[in-house]
C-alpha cells in the first residue's frame, strides 16, 4: 500500500516510541519488526530510521547503548527514556481522539 509521505513523516516518532517502549531495539530489528507488525505496511530505510532515531535521542526521548553479542559483534540498542514515555503517553491519546473523529466523519451514516 502506498501511504502519503506527511502521514508517515507525523507518525515516525510515535511509531517508534511505541515499538521500543515494548523492549530495547537495535536498527535493523527495529526495521524488521515495524514491517511484521504493519504486516508490510511500513518499510521503512536506514535514512528514514536513523535520523529519526538520533533526532530523539538529541531531544531526550531515547537513548542508545552499545552491547556486545557472543559471537563479538557489536550492536547499538535503543531504548525508550521516561521522558520518551511521557511524550508517547500524549501521543497516543492524540492518536485516539484523531482517529475516533475521522472514523466518525468517513463511516457511512445510518439511514
Amino acid at each position: 500500500m502506498n501511504y502519503g509521505r506527511e502521514l508517515l513523516k507525523g507518525s515516525t516518532d510515535t511509531l517508534l516510541l511505541s515499538l521500543i517502549s515494548r523492549q530495547p531495539m537495535y536498527g535493523y530489528q527495529i526495521i524488521k519488526e515495524l514491517a511484521a507488525r504493519s504486516q508490510g505496511y511500513f518499510k521503512f530505510k536506514e535514512g528514514t530510521l536513523y535520523p529519526a532515531l538520533h533526532r530523539m535521542e538529541r531531544g531526550g526521548l531515547v537513548k542508545a547503548q552499545w552491547r556486545r553479542l557472543p559471537n563479538g559483534q557489536e550492536r547499538r540498542y535503543y531504548s525508550i527514556t521516561a521522558k520518551g514515555q511521557k511524550v508517547l503517553e500524549t501521543k497516543r491519546a492524540e492518536w485516539q481522539g484523531f482517529a475516533t473523529a475521522v472514523n466518525l466523519i468517513m463511516s457511512p451514516r445510518p439511514t
